[in-house]
């Protein structure tokens, strides 16, 4: 299922794991003056459709590149992909494989290094803690798999304090969560690949985003041709909702520079 807002030169906002239509509502209202967002939510993540087997990047690719023909073809003009988090590392698959729709990337913070191997074990016992219901159990492994600090976990349980997660939601992220880990289990860390990327890219990262994000990202900057930098100041891996409008500023930017 796909949002849509706005009018102008189409752009497509992939969101991260654990999100969905909602992800990127605050930067899309930056936006929707000036741009035309469309909103998936991928493979997996309600209310679009969480298909049978084991989940790969190059299925989601398959339905990030059926969601850009459709955007392209109704604006008659090329697109803008803007990925976050997980959906970075997919925008960026999907730039590699078939980037003849795209006028532009914009990728923040891929956690390019979450993958392959190491993942593996991890997702054993998400999957194993996901059937039996444990979610303080699902939770840890996931501060595994994202490298969160001890001390943002504690400052993010203390902000949600007592409010419990609507259960509806959380079942939905949960499901969510456990089918991009298998396609993250099934993928490669190697930073190289990205070097074919041909399309204008810009790099966006918050200041304060803890390692190995700002290394990764740093890498990713080397091997993408032309690739610009941006890092956004006081902010860390929730840029998009702790700063939207800084984080729309970048994009906007970004987006009136690139030829037409």
């Amino acid at each position: 299922m796909v949002r849509r807002l706005g009018s102008g030169d189409p752009v497509v906002l992939v969101h991260g794991s654990g999100g969905g239509l909602h992800s990127w509502a605050m930067v899309a209202d930056q936006l929707a003056s000036d741009y035309e967002l469309w909103m998936p939510a991928r493979r997996g993540y309600g209310p679009s459709d969480v298909t049978a087997g084991v989940k790969s990047f190059k299925d989601e690719t398959a339905d990030l590149v059926a969601v850009v023909d459709a955007a392209r073809e109704s604006s008659g003009r090329p697109v803008h992909l803007v990925g976050g988090s997980y959906g970075a590392t997919l925008s960026l698959h999907t730039a590699s494989v078939n980037p003849s729709g795209l006028r532009s990337l914009a990728i923040f913070e891929a956690p390019l290094y979450a993958a392959g191997a190491e993942v593996v074990p991890l997702l054993d016992r998400y999957r194993a803690a996901f059937e039996r219901g444990d979610a303080q159990r699902m939770r840890a492994v996931l501060n595994e798999v994202t490298r969160v600090p001890a001390e943002v976990v504690t400052a993010l349980a203390a902000a949600a304090g007592d409010r419990a997660p609507d259960p509806a939601e959380a079942r939905r992220s949960a499901v969510g969560w456990l089918h991009d880990l298998e396609a993250l289990a099934d993928d490669s860390t190697d930073i190289a690949r990205w070097s074919s990327i041909t399309v204008p890219t810009l790099l966006l990262r918050g200041a304060d985003t803890w390692e190995p994000m700002p290394t990764t990202m740093n890498a990713l900057a080397k091997v993408v041709p032309g690739a610009r930098e941006v890092i956004l100041q006081g902010q860390s891996h929730f840029a998009a909702m702790t700063a939207p409008g800084l984080f729309a500023d970048n994009l906007r930017q970004f987006f009136t520079e690139v030829p037409a």
